[in-house]
């Protein structure tokens, strides 16, 4: 398996664990605030993005799918509103994003629908070809082992299912791309920090994104690992991305 530039980047330098045990760390600790801040911190355009990633699987009309690094369960709850999908799985590896995702099921009465579950990416607990359709939003960045973890993806997914990837990336215009470096390096931490008392998550939440192979280098991977005809939709001036790709029949 191939080694990225952003499986090494982790939320804090001082700790002994790896990065999944990191991740699972920083989760737990700003999970009361995390639907807050992306509200804010977006201005409430990342349930726009949301929307449109889900939009991607309209045509297959999924039976069910699996929701990896599913969090506070938006896109689960997103994804049976909007397109009607029976059963749907969330898997994360944070228990404090998924014990407030569980609660947000229960109010909403979808606990016959949606399931969630303390999960790995990197070794997921069902067998080959059990799901019309997989979604990952804002989580592929977090994976310890990103070739490993969409190698897993792909062996869950039935032959013609559909992986929805929705990920950050940088805008390529230089007037946006000033304006987003700026706001990523410096509001971005500081606002966070105040909210949820960890600046080490959105600081890192900036480096992260900077070491992602976004654009054609994440094609291109997905091609190399064997997803069919992957393809990309860039969002908001490139501040967001869309990467599909299914199994081949």
């Amino acid at each position: 398996m191939a080694n990225f530039d952003h499986d090494t980047v982790v939320p804090y330098k001082d700790s002994n664990l790896n990065k999944k045990g990191q991740v699972a760390e920083m989760f737990n600790d700003i999970s009361g605030k995390y639907d807050f801040l992306n509200r804010l911190l977006s201005g409430g355009i990342d349930l726009y993005w949301r929307r449109k990633a889900l939009s991607h699987l309209k045509s297959i009309k999924p039976e069910n799918l699996l929701d990896v690094a599913t969090g506070t369960a938006d896109v689960a709850i997103m994804a049976h509103k909007q397109l009607k999908i029976p059963s749907i799985t969330g898997i994360d590896i944070s228990d404090g994003m998924l014990d407030l995702g569980r609660k947000k099921i229960k109010s909403l009465g979808f606990e016959k629908n949606i399931t969630l579950h303390n999960g790995d990416s990197e070794a997921i607990k069902h067998t080959d070809n059990s799901f019309d359709a997989v979604t990952v939003a804002f989580g592929v960045r977090n994976f310890q082992n990103l070739e490993l973890g969409l190698s897993e993806i792909l062996r869950v997914l039935k032959p013609g299912g559909k992986l929805v990837v929705l990920e950050f990336s940088r805008p390529k215009n230089a007037v946006v791309k000033r304006i987003y470096d700026a706001y990523m390096k410096f509001i971005t931490p500081k606002v966070g920090h105040l909210v949820s008392n960890n600046r080490e998550a959105y600081a890192y939440l900036d480096e992260s994104i900077r070491k992602f192979p976004e654009g054609q280098r994440f094609t291109t991977l997905m091609d190399q690992i064997g997803y069919d005809k992957p393809y990309l939709k860039t969002l908001s001036f490139g501040i967001c991305t869309i990467y599909c790709g299914s199994k081949k029949q």
